[in-house]
């Protein structure tokens, strides 16, 4: 009897933390691509975001070490290597990348585009998912923003702003893959073990790119607010976030995270505009509006977490 009201008092603290690590979470995910961007004027896009995984990677180790079993199977290794890479250097490298020629806010609303391309990859991976007209409906109409916002920076901004904006959408389909190719695999080891050595495995082309194209580290313009946005993002938007994801999952309905896809976007674009003096063209906020609905149509009534990063939002 003792031991059980032990357990519900425990239980209705936890509670009383729930709106607090929500609303945490949705202020980092929103500020990330915020930071990003500034780290930018100083950071070739590369090594900063190799950078951001080599002290994030080291920091989830050590909080795993002697708390969660290694993977022992090769084919564990493997499966690692390959969704890790796809998540942690191609999405972020291109992520990376496609800020330095669009707005933050307008990176984030192009990577909320994952649950669209996580509906498609589920369809066809994942039988227990279908395709229905609504998420149909949701998935046209965010591809529709997308296509208009892209469009518009070719007409505006040329020919970088357009390929950076294709950057961070394809970015996007590989975290969308990535998320249902784990969710049609088993896995047998803890998620933070599996994000500790998905982002290892992805240091690796990172840093031998970085390397080749951007130069040797030491010679990087490294400023006072360079090493505050990589600190800020390896430990608070990679680690933080992380560990609040994940706390967060095991108190909350699904729904009530994925909900987080639709509130950072708006955020990140406030905060764009507040801090950095952003501004959105009518048309990149028609598309941002497109893209959000479509969003909303695709997760309405949905309680699956395939189609949303587990990996942080950016």
């Amino acid at each position: 009897m003792n031991e059980r009201v032990a357990n519900k008092t425990d239980l209705d603290a936890h509670r009383k933390w729930v709106p607090v690590a929500w609303i945490a979470l949705c202020l980092i995910w929103s500020s990330t691509w915020l930071a990003i961007k500034i780290g930018l004027n100083d950071l070739p896009p590369i090594s900063f975001c190799a950078f951001r995984f080599v002290i994030a990677a080291a920091v989830l180790l050590a909080i795993c070490a002697g708390r969660f079993p290694l993977p022992r199977l090769l084919a564990d290794y493997g499966f690692l290597a390959f969704t890790g890479i796809l998540t942690f250097a191609v999405n972020y490298g291109l992520l990376f990348w496609g800020e330095l020629h669009v707005s933050s806010g307008l990176a984030a609303i192009l990577q909320a585009t994952i649950p669209t391309f996580g509906l498609v990859f589920a369809h066809f991976m994942l039988p227990s998912e279908p395709m229905r007209w609504q998420r149909v409906a949701g998935a046209l109409l965010a591809l529709a923003g997308v296509a208009l916002i892209c469009v518009k920076l070719l007409d505006f901004h040329g020919f970088r702003a357009f390929w950076g904006g294709v950057a961070i959408v394809f970015g996007a389909g590989t975290v969308a893959y990535t998320n249902v190719l784990i969710k049609a695999r088993p896995v047998r080891f803890a998620p933070a073990v599996m994000a500790a050595w998905q982002m290892l495995f992805a240091l690796a082309p990172l840093l031998l790119l970085g390397f080749w194209a951007e130069g040797n580290p030491l010679h990087f313009h490294w400023t006072k607010v360079a090493v505050a946005c990589l600190l800020y993002l390896a430990l608070v938007g990679s680690v933080l976030a992380f560990l609040l994801f994940y706390w967060l999952l095991n108190r909350v309905a699904v729904t009530n995270l994925l909900t987080i896809s639709l509130i950072t976007p708006p955020l990140a674009v406030a905060l764009g505009w507040f801090v950095a003096g952003e501004r959105l063209t009518l048309w990149a906020l028609s598309g941002a509006a497109l893209v959000l609905l479509g969003v909303a149509l695709i997760l309405w009534n949905s309680a699956q977490p395939a189609v949303r990063s587990s990996a942080e939002s950016s």
